[in-house]
């Protein structure tokens, strides 16, 4: 599992994610906060399989 997501798609998914886990916990509907696992997880981990089975990489290769 080699990362394949660069510095700014990885910096955009953890605020989009904790964005939306905050609107889960503002707001009643949990399901948004469940969303947010998703971009959070993957921003954290530099990994997002989607992006390996389309052929996407956005990390600059030195």
């Amino acid at each position: 599992m080699s990362a394949n997501i660069g510095a700014i798609d990885r910096m955009l998914r953890i605020i989009i994610g904790a964005a939306l886990i905050a609107l889960a916990l503002w707001d009643s509907t949990y399901a948004w906060g469940f969303i947010g696992i998703v971009p959070l997880a993957t921003g954290f981990i530099k990994f997002c399989p989607l992006y390996r089975l389309l052929g996407i990489c956005t990390l600059k290769k030195a």
